[in-house]
C-alpha cells in the first residue's frame, strides 16, 4: 500500500476544534484514528473535540491519561478513546481488550508508538505539531494508507 500525506496549518485551537468535527463526520464503526505529536501538541484537545461533536448531547470528555480508556457511545455506536503514554509493554494494550475495539469502534488512540505491531494497516495518522511563531496554532499532517480514506478526507483539510 502507497502512503499518501496531507498536511494544514491550525492557527488556533478552534480551528484544531474545528477539524475535529470535520474528521468526526467521516468516521464509521471500525476506523482508527492515531494521534501523534509531543506532549501539549493537542492530541487530548483535538479528541475531546470530536468526541463531544460526535455525542447528542455534549458531556465532559475527560483526559484517559490515567484511566488509560474512556469509552463513550456516541450515535454510530461505541468510542473508545485510549492514552498509551503509561504503558510499558505491548502486552497491556490487549489487556486493555483494544485490539477486539478495533473491529467494531471508532477508536482514537494516542501514543501509538506503544501499539508496536498491533497496529492497524488501516488506521489513519494525525500527527501534531507545536507551531513555532504562534503560541496557539499547530500543524497536522494526515498519513494514511488505505484506499477508504482518499475519498473520505476530500475536502476536510481547512
Amino acid at each position: 500500500m502507497t502512503k499518501r500525506s496531507a498536511t494544514c496549518r491550525l492557527p488556533s485551537s478552534e480551528a484544531t476544534s474545528e477539524l475535529a468535527h470535520n474528521i468526526a463526520r467521516i468516521l464509521v464503526p471500525g476506523d482508527v484514528v492515531l494521534l501523534e505529536g509531543p506532549i501539549g501538541a493537542g492530541k487530548t484537545h483535538f479528541a475531546r473535540s470530536l468526541i463531544q461533536s460526535l455525542m447528542d448531547v455534549p458531556e465532559d470528555v475527560p483526559s484517559p491519561t490515567f484511566t488509560l480508556v474512556q469509552t463513550y457511545d456516541v450515535p454510530s455506536g461505541e468510542l473508545w478513546h485510549a492514552d498509551l503514554y503509561r504503558l510499558s509493554h505491548v502486552d497491556e494494550v490487549e489487556e486493555l481488550g483494544l485490539i477486539a475495539a478495533f473491529d467494531d469502534a471508532i477508536c482514537l488512540i494516542e501514543w501509538p508508538d506503544k501499539l508496536d505491531d498491533l497496529c492497524p494497516d488501516d488506521a489513519l495518522t494525525l500527527r501534531l505539531s507545536l507551531d513555532a511563531e504562534i503560541e496557539d496554532a499547530r500543524h497536522a499532517e494526515f498519513v494514511w494508507s488505505a484506499e477508504k480514506w482518499n475519498i473520505r478526507l476530500e475536502g476536510i483539510m481547512p
